[in-house]
């Protein structure tokens, strides 16, 4: 039996949280999930209607681009970054967790992020 969609930002939160070493957080101005012990967030709010920021590696993403476009995309803005657009309420909710969870322990995986330097 599959699970059902993701169908909003308070869906996603309540998923990732449940997921090993996350808390809430900040990524680039937008609400996010991230690693605990890392600070890197693997998943973040868009300013694209409808749809949320997945962090995932390359390959990953080219896959996902190739074999459904109806859940994942991307507009010039993510092209050549590891990362990409998830509409909400997707058809395979099945795989979108499966990515949200590889996309979490590709960022638990990593060096902890560098403090930014202030500007004052």
């Amino acid at each position: 039996m599959s699970a059902l969609a993701i169908g909003d930002w308070d869906e996603l939160v309540a998923f990732a949280l449940g997921l090993p070493d996350t808390q809430l957080g900040v990524h680039y101005g937008k609400p996010a999930i991230k690693i605990v012990s890392n600070g890197r967030a693997f998943v973040s709010g868009s300013r694209e209607a409808g749809s949320f920021v997945l962090q995932i590696d390359h390959d990953t993403k080219a896959l996902l681009l190739e074999t459904d476009p109806d859940s994942f995309w991307q507009t010039p803005h993510y092209h050549g970054w590891p990362g990409l657009l998830v509409r909400y309420g997707s058809v395979d909710p099945d795989r979108v967790r499966a990515m949200i969870e590889r996309a979490r322990d590709q960022a638990a995986a990593k060096c902890p992020t560098k403090p930014r330097k202030s500007q004052a």
